[in-house]
């Protein structure tokens, strides 16, 4: 039977790392203003034109809300999930009091794909982005440089270059792993104000580009299937669905807030479905207006879909704008990434599940700092040598693993605790978490064969770290003997 840590000692821990008790001052608008600001990401501006020449074609706005359904019932789950545990923490630390030491590991190791990979893929969008923003002004990066090995692109005078590396998307990952080793602090006003310049982003888009669509785009909306599963057709939608899933990332805070919600019986069913259902409006309106000024056939190979789109537009002046605000909001993106991934390592090697370097701590700074370095290592390898869809599929199949366990583990749980605590009950189950469950599975079996065995090689990789060095060095196992 899997070790489990129980409430009274994350209460412990959490009272000598200096914690209080969290205070419930959030209500239903405070909740869907922060799953907005979460939810508004990177992936939005990236894999929506990646999906749709690729998947899909203007049927993307179908792929959204689809992936919009089963991130529902997902959240709903990981609200209950989360609540049961009264002491802040991601999914790992819950998972850890309520199924057990090796799904805390699971989570916890597949919440790192989901985070390393989640920050490659942002920077390769920031790092195509300011490519256009950079030649807006005559300036022009060589090819090479700003592409992985596995890409190539042809010339005006018709020439193929292959990349040697996405050096954009390396510096940034360094620079913002340089000021998150100094310890910057995470400001609400500097927050919200990124918030809402990524919001203006999307409203503005839409409310000018809608002028400027050609509703020959839209024929045909749903392009006939190639032969292959998941290229256009029906099978393209829900391939799309999988592979945009990536916007829905981070949405899972929403429902880790249950312990600061007032009345979080009413008022987290208000924030998590407010929330997802403005941003799914917001989403598909965005998909429809970008597939009607450009052709779906522009995105191909395009980590930048918006500039292709605007390009439409006369707006010289507003293209330049708009290309600051998306890499201003990305920046906010990767940073959020890179302090998510080491605040999980931290927390394992804290347990004992991995070594001590990871939570080695600055003696100046105060911050993970080795393990910092060694992620950024890690990330910037996938940054800088891979193609943006294949990046973008992994951090999808990561992420919709996590909610699978999620929406099984509140199953388990209500067998198993039936009478824990939970200031928020998930409704009708089993039949919410089953259709979790269903939906994100369908979701993962539409995604490509290369995409499940990467995630099965990491997941064996994972396997292999904790039953030959985790298991015997836990903190658990010590206690036990």
């Amino acid at each position: 039977m899997s070790r489990i840590k129980s409430i009274t000692s994350l209460q412990t821990e959490a009272a000598e790392q200096g914690s209080h008790t969290l205070k419930r001052s959030l209500g239903s608008w405070n909740l869907i203003a922060i799953g907005i600001g979460v939810i508004i990401g990177a992936g939005l501006f990236s894999l929506t034109g990646i999906a749709a020449a690729n998947n899909t074609g203007p049927a993307v706005v179908l792929s959204f809300l689809l992936a919009a359904v089963g991130c529902a019932f997902s959240a709903l789950c990981y609200a209950e999930f989360a609540s049961m545990v009264p002491v802040a923490g991601s999914a790992y630390t819950y998972a850890y009091a309520t199924m057990g030491e090796l799904f805390a590991w699971i989570i916890g190791w597949d919440l790192i794909l989901e985070y390393s990979v989640g920050a490659a893929t942002v920077a390769i969008s920031w790092s195509q982005y300011l490519i256009k923003f950079l030649s807006s002004y005559g300036i022009h990066l060589p090819a090479q440089l700003v592409m992985g090995p596995f890409e190539e692109a042809t010339m005006a005078n018709g020439e193929v270059i292959h990349g040697w590396v996405n050096l954009p998307s390396l510096l940034i990952l360094w620079i913002i792993t340089a000021i998150i080793i100094r310890g910057i602090q995470g400001s609400a006003l500097i927050n919200g104000i990124i918030v809402a310049i990524k919001l203006l982003v999307v409203v503005v888009f839409i409310a000018l580009g809608i002028q400027y669509i050609n509703p020959e785009n839209y024929h045909p909306f749903i392009p006939e299937n190639t032969g292959t599963f998941g290229e256009f057709g029906y099978s393209g939608i829900l391939r799309g669905a999988g592979v945009i899933f990536f916007v829905f990332i981070g949405f899972d805070i929403v429902a880790a807030m249950a312990q600061e919600a007032r009345n979080p019986q009413k008022t987290m069913p208000v924030g998590i479905i407010g929330s997802l259902v403005i941003c799914t409006l917001l989403f598909i309106v965005f998909g429809f207006v970008l597939t009607g000024m450009a052709n779906y056939t522009e995105f191909k190979n395009s980590a930048a879909p918006i500039a292709v789109a605007i390009a439409k537009t006369p707006y010289q002046w507003l293209q330049k704008l708009i290309l600051v605000g998306i890499m201003i909001g990305y920046t906010s993106v990767i940073m959020v990434d890179l302090l998510g991934q080491s605040r999980v390592f931290y927390t394992m090697s804290k347990d004992g599940l991995l070594p001590k370097v990871f939570s080695s701590l600055h003696p100046r700074f105060q911050t993970p700092y080795q393990s910092n370095l060694l992620l950024c290592t890690f990330i910037s390898l996938f940054a800088g040598f891979m193609p943006i869809h294949i990046v973008g599929e992994m951090v999808s199949i990561g992420t919709l693993l996590a909610f699978v366990m999620v929406c099984l583990g509140v199953i388990v749980m209500r067998k198993k605790m039936p009478d824990a605590p939970r200031p928020f009950r998930t409704p009708w189950v089993p039949l919410v978490p089953i259709l979790g469950i269903l939906t994100c599975l369908l979701m993962m079996f539409s995604l490509p064969l290369d995409t499940w065995i990467r995630l099965i090689v990491w997941l064996v990789i994972g396997f292999a770290i904790y039953f030959l060095y985790g298991k015997k060095r836990s903190k658990l196992n010590e206690e036990i003997k």
